[in-house]
């Protein structure tokens, strides 16, 4: 079975690099990389969880997970390739820009500095998660797309959102994790040297306290699909709210499909960010009526929890309010370690020290279930704060671009991109969510790509 997957996503992105390549070789559309990006970031894991199945070679997986980032820097040179005069390039930086600069000179500078225990080549190799991100966000600062162009990578999102829901149904109907065909348990022993956990042979994550499944569907685990999906419902929206009636119906299923993946995720974190960002589109649109049925719906949470469900189902949900539940008490133990670390040294414990990436050792690591205290713990305070400003000016300025522009792709580009920012925001307090590269990376370059229209907004009214 894993032998025919992965038969079936190598053809996929073979033919994806191909078309991409060849535009962004022959024509300068160098641009094209993010549709290959957007195919190849939700299958990630899965695609390496096969390949190693199927090749039974480290080396090549190893090679593979380098290709993400090799693709993102060849975008990147041929963009610079393609300059007639590159030292003429127009600098016109927004906050966003300075703060995204600010926190990678930061990292550059613990990058080298003697902070830390952490080896140099471990800094390298988390430097290298930090600075990728930046040349997406780099790449959406550049990218100049036609309507039929932005209409495509949307496609590419509702597609997914499609079949990330279908394979949810097939693992239902087969009561089986779809990661179970794709040799996932033994990719991680042998590539990220995690022992198989739970009840399942995965891992602890794809299941529940009362050992119900939790479905990832073609991404890397549950918490990653619970996260990604709520760009697809946000997308939806928008262009559901945006086209005419009788071209909005198929968006109302592609909100259900997301709905329904964040159900199977069965994530709290991204449920409670669901309404988070049911308040923010309400606030966006001025939908005071949808604010009030957000809050109707919380409401009726808490009458029915109280009044009329299940004594187990209600001591987990005050377990949980209450930081008492086993997955609460792990997130609060890892917030406190990092408090902690964060006080020892104010002024940041060096790269590498904190989080879960490949390159942080357990023995080193200070927390690591909080993306603001992860960053906190490495850069300082001064680090974690450019990070949280980051964010807020991303959403704030992005949202600007969406109600000043005229241009309807980039308005629906830039709301998208803020939405699942501000969605993004709980599961940042429970996981490295940076990490999580289809949402993470994919709203960074949104983001760049509405901060490229902010500036055209500000010179237009200067």
């Amino acid at each position: 079975m894993h032998f025919i997957i992965f038969v079936i996503l190598s053809t996929l992105l073979l033919l994806t690099i191909f078309w991409t390549g060849r535009n962004a070789i022959l024509h300068g559309k160098w641009e094209y990389i993010i549709y290959f990006l957007l195919i190849y970031f939700p299958i990630y894991t899965v695609y390496l969880s096969v390949t190693y199945a199927s090749t039974e070679s480290v080396f090549v997986v190893k090679s593979l997970q380098f290709f993400k980032d090799l693709i993102v820097i060849f975008a990147v040179l041929v963009f610079v390739l393609f300059q007639k005069n590159i030292f003429q390039y127009p600098f016109r930086l927004t906050l966003v820009d300075k703060l995204f600069a600010a926190l990678i000179l930061l990292a550059v500078f613990f990058l080298f500095a003697p902070i830390g225990e952490a080896t140099f080549s471990g800094k390298i190799f988390y430097f290298k998660g930090m600075i990728i991100p930046a040349m997406v966000y780099f790449m959406g600062r550049n990218t100049k797309f036609n309507k039929q162009e932005v209409a495509l990578v949307f496609k590419i999102i509702f597609g997914l959102t499609v079949v990330g829901f279908a394979v949810n149904l097939m693992e239902v109907v087969l009561d089986t994790h779809f990661q179970t065909f794709t040799g996932y348990a033994n990719f991680n022993q042998v590539i990220n040297n995690v022992e198989p956990s739970g009840n399942f042979g995965l891992s602890w994550t794809f299941e529940t306290q009362a050992m119900t499944k939790r479905l990832a569907s073609v991404f890397s685990d549950p918490l990653e699909l619970s996260s990604s999906v709520l760009m697809g419902f946000a997308a939806g929206l928008i262009w559901y709210l945006t086209s005419k009636r009788e071209d909005s119906i198929s968006y109302i299923f592609i909100m259900l499909f997301a709905m329904g993946s964040l159900f199977f995720a069965a994530s709290r974190a991204s449920f409670a960010s669901f309404f988070v960002m049911l308040f923010f589109i309400a606030i966006t649109f001025r939908l005071y009526t949808l604010i009030m049925i957000g809050f109707s719906m919380v409401v009726s949470f808490v009458v029915f929890v109280v009044f009329f469900a299940s004594e187990d189902f209600y001591f987990f949900v005050l377990d949980t309010l209450t930081f008492q539940n086993l997955s609460s008490v792990g997130h609060l133990v890892e917030w406190l370690n990092a408090l902690e670390g964060m006080i020892e040294n104010p002024w940041g414990a060096g790269l590498a020290m904190s989080g879960n990436a490949g390159s942080v050792t357990d023995d080193l690591r200070i927390g690591g279930e909080n993306q603001f205290l992860i960053y906190g713990v490495q850069l300082g305070w001064i680090g974690m704060i450019i990070y949280i400003l980051l964010l807020t000016f991303s959403i704030i300025h992005s949202i600007r671009v969406f109600r000043n522009t005229d241009n309807v792709m980039t308005a629906r580009i830039a709301f998208t991109g803020a939405a699942a920012k501000t969605g993004l925001i709980l599961p940042l307090f429970t996981a490295n969510a940076e990490m999580y590269l289809y949402i993470s990376w994919i709203s960074w370059w949104m983001i760049g790509y509405a901060m490229n229209n902010y500036s055209k907004l500000k010179t237009d009214e200067a």
